[in-house]
């Protein structure tokens, strides 16, 4: 099996876990639209439904380790899920801040600010992919007849175990470096204006595969540069008042996911949609549906992402592209809006009140080009190079599959000696 055979292998496999995540995030913005202030604090109906929609958003990762354990394995076994969501319960707790602390001997102070990002969709789904090729090497494997109890499936989880320490070890070493390096890189780009706020818009999307947008985001929305984009756009009048933001570039690191996350996404479930084959259209169109309105409402792109992104790695490339593009020309354009919790309808309507939303309008306006964009272009490649995105899919041989080929052959030879 080729890389893009494999990675949509991959893809077919989250598409488990994916699944849940549109129905989630809609009752996270049901709940939002109770109490868009408060964000629960002042309904406890919107608590409830907030709570119950993170519950799933902010468990994601887990989600992944064991829906990619599953999805991947030689027979569909739930052993080898249990497996996944063991193997992500030793990576995390052996890299969560206070673990690193004793581990390494150093002041909880000093642990690097990496290792609070850990728990993240990357580890995921690489501990699902570990596990389900551990759990198809030794789900058959017999151990002598003194140890008879751990043998097959019940042994997974223990081999699971023992690699994940070593993972753990190997990602100690390396996830701290890497995370500090973008870091880096997103201080350099902080002072390029529109064209840097571009190339994070494009940054942000091209790393959540890996996990790694957290080490962008912290730079160009949260205080580690001194831009802080989020607080002080949230700051409003005080922010304005104390100097600490500026009408016309506060809000330029986020302005710009509006229009792609409300709109173009949105116009890519519809290209995902139309595009499919004709018998898989009413099962494609209840997930792009549910994940378009998501994406919409809420913000929340991971349902519709993780849908194309390893079955068609080049359209999330292009995606990632037209991210860039759609922030950089709404800060070129001065059009301003922000969010507390993500770029979607609540949160623009919320942020139109704010006295530094300038003419936040126009971000609808933006929206419906990059609908037609991502449309369009998205059809164009799907077709094109025919890539095999939800629908689209090959029919994958399975053993009932080839009883029924061969019970059809069988029948037709008896018919022929008739």
């Amino acid at each position: 099996m080729n890389i893009l055979g494999y990675m949509q292998k991959v893809g077919r496999a989250l598409m488990v876990p994916v699944a849940v995540l549109p129905a989630a995030a809609i009752l996270m913005g049901i709940g939002y639209w109770i109490d868009p202030n408060g964000w629960g604090g002042g309904s406890p109906l919107a608590a409830f439904l907030i709570k119950a929609g993170a519950a799933v958003i902010d468990n994601m990762s887990v989600l992944f380790a064991v829906g990619v354990a599953y999805g991947m394995s030689k027979d569909k076994d739930g052993a080898a899920a249990l497996s996944g969501l063991v193997g992500f319960l030793v990576v995390t707790t052996l890299l969560s801040p206070a673990a690193v602390a004793q581990i390494q001997g150093i002041p909880a102070s000093e642990v690097p600010f990496a290792f609070s990002k850990i728990n993240n969709q990357f580890v995921g789904i690489l501990v699902g992919i570990i596990s389900s090729a551990l759990y198809n090497r030794f789900s058959s494997v017999e151990l002598h007849k003194t140890l008879a109890f751990f043998s097959g499936r019940r042994l997974v989880p223990i081999v699971v175990s023992a690699v994940m320490i070593v993972v753990s070890f190997v990602l100690m070493a390396i996830w701290p470096i890497i995370f500090n390096g973008l870091q880096t890189f997103g201080e350099t780009i902080s002072d390029m204006g529109p064209v840097g706020a571009g190339i994070y818009g494009f940054m942000n999307r091209l790393l959540i595969p890996v996990g790694l947008h957290h080490a962008l985001n912290s730079v160009f929305w949260f205080d580690v540069a001194g831009i802080n984009d989020i607080p002080n756009f949230l700051s409003g009048q005080s922010g304005i008042d104390a100097g600490t933001a500026i009408i016309g570039k506060t809000g330029m690191y986020q302005a710009g996911f509006f229009p792609i996350m409300m709109f173009g996404l949105p116009g890519a479930a519809l290209a995902i949609y139309s595009t499919a084959r004709a018998e898989n259209k009413e099962k494609v169109a209840s997930i792009m549906l549910a994940a378009g309105l998501a994406s919409f409402f809420t913000g929340v792109t991971e349902p519709l992402e993780f849908s194309f992104m390893f079955t068609a790695p080049l359209l999330y490339v292009i995606h990632a592209i037209l991210t860039g593009i759609s922030v950089f020309f709404a800060a070129s354009m001065q059009w301003m809006a922000g969010f507390g919790f993500s770029a979607g309808l609540v949160d623009m309507v919320l942020s139109s009140r704010n006295p530094l939303a300038k003419e936040w309008y126009m971000l609808i306006v933006q929206g419906i080009v990059f609908f037609a964009l991502y449309y369009f272009i998205f059809v164009a490649v799907i077709k094109g190079l025919n890539l095999k995105t939800p629908g689209r899919e090959d029919d994958e041989v399975t053993p009932s599959k080839v009883m029924q080929t061969d019970n059809a052959m069988s029948l037709r030879l008896n018919m022929s000696q008739r």
